[in-house]
This record gives structure tokens, sequence and C-alpha cells, in this order.
């Protein structure tokens, strides 16, 4: 069952997911590498990925968090970190694909970066985006933002993504494979693999947007939650889904033997704690005006989407 929004004045969310989903499109294209020059086809790999699709949900949350605390946030200072973002995420994708991890071989309903461009290159792929992401991210004459909350942008990405986050939580998801894990070691996966992320790209909007101390407490809040929301729904879709919808296989957990919500609660059970936990994201922002209106959408978006 769907969340509808329970607070007057709602977006439409569509129209706001189009909008700023195109303002992404255009940064990736502003910055990333043209496929030219002796090194023409490393870089047809990095943008293979890199622009395959994608909800570009992590930069969409990071201009909406910056948005959020100040309505006239630049274009110039947001979009450096909405594409690093972006650019981060699809490493973790093309390299959560390889057969060393989850050995998939349809991401966004095409061939993933193996298929198409060879083990050795889609590692070097995922290797290249990374690294562009924090060259980004350090970029001077591309970002406005004061030096010193530049560095703590990067310190919030650096953690998120390093040994202690995403790369930390793939690291247990793949040692977890097989065997009986307990709940916490669950949620500890998740929010490593999925939520660490996607909470530092709130984050990184809210600095960008100088949030006050009180106002990036709120939004790291919603950002947990909502990670957590994310990786729950993705549990349900790897059950419910189809492969036409999700572009990718399905069933696949259950095939490696992984630990999931599901596997731990039931499809119902399930369900009602991804609601339960958006709830408490959209709560989280009940001291912002509607400005906040966009980060509430979006609570409810990774709720009732269904890819």
């Amino acid at each position: 069952m769907k969340i509808k929004p329970s607070y007057p004045n709602y977006m439409d969310i569509k129209t706001y997911l189009n909008e700023k989903k195109q303002q992404v499109e255009n940064g990736l294209e502003e910055f990333m590498f043209k496929a030219e020059g002796p090194l023409t086809e490393h870089i047809k790999a990095l943008r293979y990925s890199l622009f395959a699709g994608g909800k570009r949900v992590r930069p969409i949350l990071c201009i909406a968090a910056a948005e959020t605390v100040d309505q006239h946030t630049d274009y110039n200072t947001i979009m450096p970190i909405a594409v690093a973002l972006e650019c981060i995420h699809t490493y973790s994708l093309i390299h959560d694909d390889l057969p060393a991890m989850d050995d998939d071989k349809l991401r966004r309903g095409k061939p993933t970066n193996h298929m198409v461009f060879g083990e050795a290159e889609a590692i070097l792929a995922g290797d290249g985006l990374l690294t562009f992401a924090f060259e980004l991210l350090t970029r001077h004459n591309t970002n406005q933002i004061d030096p010193t909350d530049r560095l703590r942008i990067i310190e919030i990405i650096a953690k998120a993504v390093g040994s202690l986050g995403m790369v930390g939580g793939q690291a247990l998801d793949l040692a977890s494979e097989g065997i009986d894990i307990d709940f916490e070691q669950l949620r500890l996966i998740h929010s490593c693999k999925t939520g660490a992320l996607i909470t530092a790209s709130v984050q990184a909007g809210a600095i960008a947007g100088k949030a006050t101390p009180e106002q990036f407490e709120a939004m790291t809040s919603y950002g947990q939650l909502i990670g957590l929301a994310f990786q729950i729904v993705d549990d349900l879709l790897n059950v419910e889904g189809t492969k036409e919808e999700l572009g990718k296989a399905v069933g696949s957990d259950a095939e490696r033997q992984k630990s999931t919500y599901p596997a731990f609660f039931g499809l119902e059970k399930t369900r009602t704690m991804a609601r339960e936990t958006v709830n408490l994201a959209v709560t989280a922002l009940e001291d912002f005006n509607n400005q906040a209106d966009s980060l509430r959408e979006l609570a409810l978006y990774i709720y009732n989407r269904t890819n």
C-alpha cells in the first residue's frame, strides 16, 4: 500500500524529480570526461555506467537538503557535490556487479559494465569514477563553498564510502552469505552498505546550504532513516519486483542465501517496518517549514518506488 502525504501543500514529486534529475544529467555531462584521445576506451567504460539511466536519488537528496536550508542555493555550489555523489554511487554499482562480488549481468536493464568491457576495465572504470569524485569535490573553480565546509563535506563522504561505511558494508554482506546472522548484524550491513552514502548525501547538502547545528542534526536523523528504508524496500523488491521494473535479476538474495528483512520477518511485517521507518524520517523534519517538503516527498517516494 502506498503512503500518501499527510501534510498540506505537498509538491508534485514527479515534476520535482524530473526537474532535478535533468539538472543532475546536465551536471554529469558538464563535468565528466569526453570519450576522446588515448584513453577513449577507458572513458567509454566510465560513461557507459554513469549515463545508463538511474533515479539519481543521492544527488537529488543533496540538492533538496541544500535548498531546504537555503532556497537560493547556487547551481555552481551544489552541482559538483551532486555529481561527485553520483560518480561514487555508480562506481559502487560497477564493483558490486563483478563476478567476485554479486555477479550480476544486468543493471538498469542493460548489460553490466564487465559484461561489455571485461572485468579488468570494469574495475578500472569504478576506480576512475571514485577518484574523479574526490577531484571534483576539491575543485576551487567550480565549488564556491567555504574551504572549512568543503573539507567537512569531503570527510563525511570519505567516511561514508570507506571501510567503516559502504566498502565495509559490502565486505560484511559477502561474508554473511550462506550463514545465520542476527538482526543487529543485518542492520549494520544495511546502514553501511546503503545507508551511509544516502545519509552523507543529505549531510553534504545541509552543509552546502549552511545548516545550523540543529538543522544538521535533524537532517542526519532523516538521512539515516531513509537510508535504512531504502534498503528495506530493496529487500522487498528483490522478492516482489519484476525483472522489467528493476532492470536486473530478481530473487538473487535468496539464491545467494543473503540475510534480508523478508527472510527475518516475512513480507507483511517488512512492509510495515519500511512504512514506519519512512514515517519517522518525515517526523525528523517536523521543525522545518514547507521548504522541507521536497525531502518529505522523497522519503515517501523511496517507500513507494517499484525499482
